[in-house]
């Protein structure tokens, strides 16, 4: 018989708060792989990110007393992986800004230089292999106010008031930097379809 997928329901925040260390191994083994998912799609390294879960795990764990439950747990989870993510980032990239960015609207808005038309490329060109790659390296081009946004709402699920929980900023905040994150992505993506049928022609 398969072991039993953890759910929320199997945390005991009573026990976590007395410090349990089963309590908290479950409270790892049920947030791990999302968290790591997280902090990889932050600081793009594979090392760095175990290093960025571990860190928050340890954090979680000396402030899990004082946690209040005024927020879910994953959502304070995420927030402490956020900011182990984002504290490695700036020491790595310290005061970096980047400079292939799309064209931005006076109303603040970027807007992709090029679009192509890919809505009837068969999906098995859309799901390959080099496509998912390719995605995956247009996501860490993403300016760092937007890469996190994406990730917590496109990737991870998380609704815009629990994104703008975990990166404590305003909810119009968040819809904002989405938008414009997924236009950075439709232009790069562009571009790789773009390439992708002119090599094909």
């Amino acid at each position: 018989m398969a072991d039993r997928v953890l759910t929320e329901d199997d945390i005991d925040l009573d026990a976590l708060r007395t410090g349990d260390k089963e309590a908290f191994a479950r409270l790892v083994e049920l947030y791990a792989d999302r968290l790591y998912n997280l902090a990889l799609k932050i600081v793009g390294d594979p090392f760095e990110a175990e290093d960025v879960l571990q860190e928050a795990f340890i954090s979680a764990y000396k402030a899990i007393e004082s946690f209040e439950g005024r927020s879910q747990l994953g959502t304070w989870l995420y927030r402490i992986t956020y900011n182990a993510a984002m504290m490695r980032l700036r020491k790595k990239r310290p005061d970096t800004v980047s400079i292939d960015r799309p064209v931005r609207l006076d109303s603040g808005d970027l807007v992709p230089r090029q679009f192509f038309d890919w809505c009837c490329l068969p999906e098995r060109d859309l799901m390959s292999a080099e496509a998912h790659a390719y995605m995956e390296e247009a996501i860490q081009q993403l300016p760092d106010t937007l890469r996190p946004v994406f990730v917590l709402r496109d990737i991870e699920g998380l609704s815009t008031a629990e994104t703008a929980e975990v990166l404590d900023i305003s909810e119009s905040a968040v819809k904002s930097r989405l938008h414009r994150a997924r236009l950075f992505l439709r232009e790069r993506l562009s571009e790789y379809f773009q390439n992708w049928a002119r090599e094909r022609a």
